[in-house]
């Protein structure tokens, strides 16, 4: 498992749009993990709308612990096919 953080070199830089994030999880192939619920959604739906793609996005639970969120995470990241999820937002936790 390979994990990007905005902002880190390499990576978008801290500030940066969201349809600006999608784009590059899109040209890098990464699935964005993001506390984001308000407008991210939005975003996607016009990124999709363009014809366009993402590997997936992942939305946090405030609810979840961040040691729950990650485990949460590799069992996702050990259990499915990454195809999954593309071009879909999934709300943590898809277990139960």
């Amino acid at each position: 498992m390979v994990v990007w953080r905005v902002g880190l070199p390499g990576a978008p830089p801290l500030g940066t749009l969201d349809p600006d994030i999608l784009s590059w999880c899109e040209a890098k192939g990464f699935i964005l993990v993001t506390n984001n619920r308000r407008s991210l959604p939005v975003h996607l739906t016009d990124h999709l709308a363009e014809g366009r793609h993402v590997p997936g996005v992942f939305v946090m639970n405030s609810k979840m612990s961040i040691g729950d969120t990650l485990k949460e995470l590799r069992m996702i990241w050990g259990a499915g096919d990454p195809t999954d999820y593309a071009d879909l937002i999934t709300y943590l936790p898809v277990t139960r």
